[in-house]
């Protein structure tokens, strides 16, 4: 078992070393989709301008739209330039680099089809294996699914009759699964047990493209890298741990999904989790991807069940109200099309969770994420114990804030340390100081999504940055309590916090029942 490993490593360290990935064909279902326009094709673009991509990949979009190739091609190419022109999105850049977008349209195909539909799964099967015979893409496929979440088991389903999944003579199949994988424990066991008829685990992919940003990957550098940070990494150093998930956006035309997903289920066993994952893990024996997905696993798998009155009292939800965000007037959740009007579903939530194992007994870690908040910010805070107060009797003890290391994951990545110096002057006054590292101010940072790091990483068989079963069974175990002491209990008067602002008061109070603070979004 740990000679097969290790050759394993060995194979994706070499892969990870070629700047271009092997010859593939990508195919997206969902190509007419909001998210193949926003994200999944900049960052093709985006890989392309990086010359990651090989020469023989080609990609092809299926949907039920019924669209041309050509249509297809310059409806995405009018939405990247509107990005440009626009501004504000994930897809940061200030022009469009027409001989990098011809690049990759003169690969594109597109295919309607109906995912419900085996004759889909038969055209597209004759097409790939014409793209094999005329573009040397060897036979290696990467299926995207940007669907609805519904779709994710008939697809996978399609795609194993048709025998597109089935892996022989080195040629490789693997399948992109987005989020939510699942809306509940029972959901997300059941769609795992129905995509392994037709996949083995190490084919599947399930995309979380908040572990695409820099400084997430960073995280594990530099706990693991440093000899100066990780001694302090455990309940003896550290008073908390604040993760933070703020969004200026609502739900703009998501209503719909939004109205049966809410911020818990959204964000906190993906996104969130992950963050958490990666801060309190301990240390794997090498970056394998099973090693470092083992104790991922093992860390989400030790919070602290709540039990129904814990989760009432230390989950908190939100719903926001008509506000200004970012100087725009915008309208009430229960205001946005294709939401009811005495909406009960959260747009915000904030909670205390216990990490029962011997590093961090003890130690609280608060989780807040919502819409329509006051500053788009995420960020881990470390928070380590107060200095002792001896030798600072003169000193107001308000001014002794204690030291914070704050890991920023967007928009601004970055690594701050903020800890107390002496002012100049004849007598011992203190100030709190910081050291700041920027990722743009130490390296030539390319425009990125979040989520060209994790397709190259499907191309060439990388899967550290990807969720396994187990991980995300674990997530929402650790949050069905909550899901289920909300359904039966009535919310707190909806909407509660006003958009634009920090989020609800009791998210407040949460914290200032343990006689802590968040840290401020201004």
């Amino acid at each position: 078992m740990a000679d097969s490993r290790d050759q394993l490593t060995k194979t994706r360290s070499a892969a990870a070393d070629d700047t271009v990935a092997p010859p593939c064909t990508m195919v997206i279902f969902g190509a007419a989709g909001d998210l193949t326009k926003r994200l999944v094709v900049p960052a093709l673009y985006n890989l392309v301008t990086a010359k990651r991509l090989s020469k023989n990949y080609r990609l092809v979009g299926v949907d039920l739209s019924p669209k041309t190739t050509a249509e297809w091609c310059q409806g995405l190419e009018d939405m990247m330039h509107e990005f440009v022109v626009r501004g504000g999105g994930e897809f940061q850049a200030d022009h469009i680099n027409e001989a990098a977008w011809r690049w990759l349209a003169d690969r594109m195909t597109y295919l309607q089809g109906d995912l419900n539909d085996p004759g889909t799964y038969s055209r597209l099967k004759e097409h790939l294996a014409d793209l094999d015979k005329t573009s040397g893409t060897a036979g290696n496929y990467l299926f995207y699914l940007a669907v609805a979440e519904r779709f994710f088991s008939v697809t996978v389903a399609g795609l194993g009759a048709a025998g597109l999944v089935t892996e022989k003579d080195n040629q490789w199949r693997r399948v992109v699964i987005e989020k939510p994988f699942g809306h509940d424990l029972t959901s997300a066991k059941a769609l795992n047990a129905e995509i392994l008829k037709s996949l083995q685990e190490h084919q599947i992919y399930r995309m979380d493209h908040f572990l695409g940003k820099e400084t997430v990957q960073n995280i594990m550098a530099l706990r693991f890298a440093n000899g100066l940070f990780e001694p302090l990494w455990n309940r003896q150093h550290i008073d908390h741990i604040q993760i933070t998930a703020a969004e200026t956006v609502g739900v703009e035309r998501r209503g719909k999904f939004y109205e049966k997903t809410g911020a818990l289920r959204d964000m906190v066993p993906n996104h969130v989790f992950q963050l958490l994952a990666l801060t309190a893990m301990e240390p794997p024996i090498s970056f394998d991807a099973d090693a470092v997905r083992d104790k991922k696993a093992e860390v989400i798998e030790a919070i602290r069940p709540l039990k129904p009155a814990q989760a009432l009292r230390d989950a908190v939800r939100g719903q926001y109200d008509a506000g200004t965000v970012l100087g725009k007037q915008v309208q009430a959740y229960r205001s946005e099309p294709d939401v009811s009007p005495d909406s009960i579903t959260e747009t915000y939530i904030a909670c205390k969770l216990k990490i029962d194992n011997w590093r961090w007994a003890g130690v609280p870690f608060y989780l807040r994420t919502g819409k329509y908040l006051k500053r788009r910010w995420t960020e881990i805070a470390i928070r380590f114990h107060q200095a002792p107060y001896t030798l600072f009797r003169g000193t107001r003890v308000e001014r002794m804030n204690p030291n914070w290391m704050i890991l920023r994951i967007q928009p601004d990545e970055g690594i701050a340390l903020e800890f107390a110096a002496k002012r100049p002057g004849p007598t011992v006054k203190l100030s709190n100081v910081s050291m700041d590292f920027a990722y743009k101010a130490y390296f030539d940072m390319a425009p990125n999504t979040g989520y060209e790091t994790l397709i190259y990483d499907c191309m060439i068989g990388d899967a550290t940055l990807f969720q396994r079963a187990d991980n995300i069974e674990a997530g929402w175990r650790a949050v069905q309590p909550i899901l289920d002491a909300w359904a039966n209990n009535p919310p707190p008067e909806f909407p509660n916090y006003v958009a634009g602002g920090d989020g609800p008061a009791a998210a407040d109070d949460l914290l200032a029942r343990d006689g802590r603070a968040w840290r401020s979004l201004d």
